[in-house]
């Protein structure tokens, strides 16, 4: 990183790589959660969910590309071997190892609800000390609360269809 782009971060840097470190693992196991749960869905509004767990996935994938970015900005590596995903990792992964949708949603609205505990906490941490990971982190944090929302509403509409086939 060039010597004026050092002055703007008011905060160790090494600590700032770590955290994001940690977001990355996140995200990478976030995509892969997404992802195989689109490939696998079964039940009731698949069509919905599928579509929905396929965008999510390329958020997720999107978000991992920005913090790797800025952590090679900073001078950082990004975590380079997807064991080291599970070691780092806030969120840790809960394998969807049950396709019915609504199962593959209530893990997914969990992953999301800590991944916003964590972007939240990390745009605290950042504001007034970096203002570009903060922005990056902003970005990311809307993303996530979008997320939980979309699940949450898919959730609504299932139990609305059910209680129209009572």
């Amino acid at each position: 990183m060039g010597t004026r782009g050092q002055k703007l971060i008011k905060m160790d840097v090494g600590e700032l790589i770590d955290k994001l470190n940690k977001a990355l693992s996140d995200e990478w196991l976030a995509y892969y959660q997404y992802w195989l749960g689109a490939k696998i869905a079964k039940g009731p509004m698949r069509g919905a969910v599928v579509t929905e767990l396929t965008e999510h996935s390329n958020d997720e994938l999107r978000h991992a590309q920005m913090i790797a970015d800025r952590i090679v900005q900073l001078g950082g590596t990004p975590v380079l071997s997807p064991e080291e995903w599970y070691k780092q990792t806030n969120c840790g992964y809960e394998i969807p190892d049950d396709p019915y949708v609504r199962k593959l949603i209530e893990q997914n609205i969990k992953g999301e609800q800590c991944a916003i505990e964590v972007y939240q906490e990390l745009s605290s941490m950042l504001k007034d000390k970096d203002p570009i990971t903060y922005q990056i982190i902003l970005e990311i944090l809307a993303d996530e609360i979008e997320h939980e929302d979309d699940l949450e509403a898919l959730v609504e509409d299932m139990e609305l269809m059910l209680k129209c086939e009572k």
